[in-house]
């Protein structure tokens, strides 16, 4: 880095040697940032290049608080938060995140699609997996498909399927120094060079997936211009249907053309300036790269799409009697009911080829299907906006009743009104269901959620 940034080195390595950053974004699937900064008790200070982000301190336990188990934020390092904001996917757009777990690119992208099109959400290391089903449930995601496999399984079936690909590729971690003392451990030259080559083979991969005039996004959370501009520089060399579009971002930096591969031969070399770094003595976050690439015109494959068996009349019907006149009835509205091991789930219309993917989860899990009775799942009561919870059969409990804390830790509580099942809600925010009985509501808090 001396080498690199000369007399600059001294401020970077000054950063460097400050505690990180921490940050909190609001989900806007559930309300508005400015709702939420009004009514919180944290301090938080915005982020300029987007508007639902906000630096928050560490101090604050964020992650300790009932409005994160509602889902109503994600704790998510600042600079991380410009590599949705960059690609910026739009309502209706099928937008795929490659490397997803455990989750704080693509709850960010579900929100900026309004939760509509469809997200797929990739991770190849199934250990990852569960803390990514576990974000997005808890987001309160909908149009979601979870899968777990190697690019080049995804590169063959899903060819030029995808409006918008994120590929947040492994890297050496530079960027994450001050925040993982395992990457700043396990860092060497001998890894930023290995990771250079994956790269070079996960970002060809990844662009096979984008339709014509459709978007790839590229970002590390290191510094090494080997993983970063050299990478882009090298894959527009082979790839000249695809070309840099600038990031507009506020407060962010330009990446820099003079650490291209082919410097100063590269044909690309001023267009390179249109890749974005962040840099902890120059923004409040860690390290970062990104890159926006735009494919050109080109000839567009006719999608073809999974056909699902539909749920057996007997299962539908279960669903029915449980939702009848409530607003539960929307989430199965313009849906497919299927059903697999006795669990129904409400799938968006039209879904990829799935046979040869390994598949997590597809749609929203509704609940289990059990003899003569259907029980709701929690990702259900996750899936409900707080004006939904208030319409159905519901207890609202506030930050200071014990109560409260109680459900969180998985006890029984106790509140009068009809029995059946009832949706806890920390204020109006749903968090899960319980099941009344006289004066005692019996706790269907997953265990695995549940507060120590």
């Amino acid at each position: 880095m001396q080498t690199l940034l000369g007399d600059e080195a001294t401020a970077l390595f000054a950063a460097l040697a400050n505690d990180s950053v921490a940050g909190l974004r609001v989900n806007t699937l559930k309300l508005a940032p400015d709702t939420f900064r009004q009514g919180s008790s944290f301090d938080l200070t915005p982020i300029p290049w987007t508007t639902s982000g906000f630096v928050i301190d560490k101090a604050e336990r964020a992650g300790k608080h009932p409005f994160h188990e509602a889902g109503l934020y994600y704790l998510q390092e600042p600079s991380a938060m410009t590599v949705a904001e960059a690609l910026a996917p739009k309502p209706g757009d099928w937008v795929i995140d490659l490397a997803a777990a455990p989750g704080g690119k693509s709850t960010h992208l579900s929100a900026l699609m309004n939760d509509t099109g469809l997200l797929v959400s990739n991770e190849v290391n199934r250990k990852r997996c569960s803390a990514l089903l576990e974000n997005l449930e808890r987001w309160g995601s909908k149009n979601v498909l979870i899968t777990s496999a190697e690019l080049s399984q995804l590169a063959h079936p899903w060819e030029g399927l995808f409006d918008k690909v994120l590929l947040d590729a492994p890297c050496s971690g530079e960027g994450m120094f001050r925040k993982s003392a395992d990457a700043l451990a396990m860092w060497s030259e001998t890894t930023v060079e290995q990771c250079a080559l994956r790269q070079t083979k996960l970002i060809i991969e990844a662009a096979k997936l984008v339709k014509p005039e459709g978007y790839l996004s590229y970002s590390t959370c290191t510094f090494s211009p080997e993983e970063n501009e050299q990478i882009i520089d090298a894959f527009l060399e082979t790839h000249p249907e695809f070309s840099l579009i600038p990031i507009v971002l506020k407060g962010l930096s330009q990446g820099q053309p003079s650490w291209s591969a082919n410097h100063p031969e590269s044909r690309h070399h001023e267009s390179l300036s249109q890749t974005a770094r962040l840099w902890p003595h120059k923004q409040k976050g860690e390290g970062h790269f990104i890159a926006l690439l735009k494919r050109q015109v080109g000839f567009e494959k006719k999608t073809k799409y999974h056909a699902f068996k539909d749920a057996e009349a007997k299962d539908i019907k279960l669903w029915r009697e449980f939702s009848a006149g409530s607003e539960l009835e929307r989430l199965s509205q313009d849906k497919q009911l299927v059903s697999f091991d006795k669990r129904l789930f409400a799938l968006p219309q039209n879904l990829p080829q799935l046979d040869k993917v390994q598949t997590l989860r597809a749609g929203l899990f509704l609940g289990w299907l059990e003899k003569n009775r259907f029980e709701p799942s929690h990702a259900l009561a996750l899936a409900l906006s707080s004006s939904q919870a208030q319409n159905l059969n519901h207890l609202n409990l506030g930050l200071d009743d014990p109560r409260l804390e109680a459900y969180l830790q998985g006890q029984m509580i106790e509140a009068q009104g009809e029995p059946g099942w009832l949706l806890i809600c920390a204020e109006t925010y749903p968090l899960g269901w319980g099941k009344r009985s006289g004066l005692s509501v019996k706790n269907n808090l997953p265990k695995g959620l549940r507060w120590r």
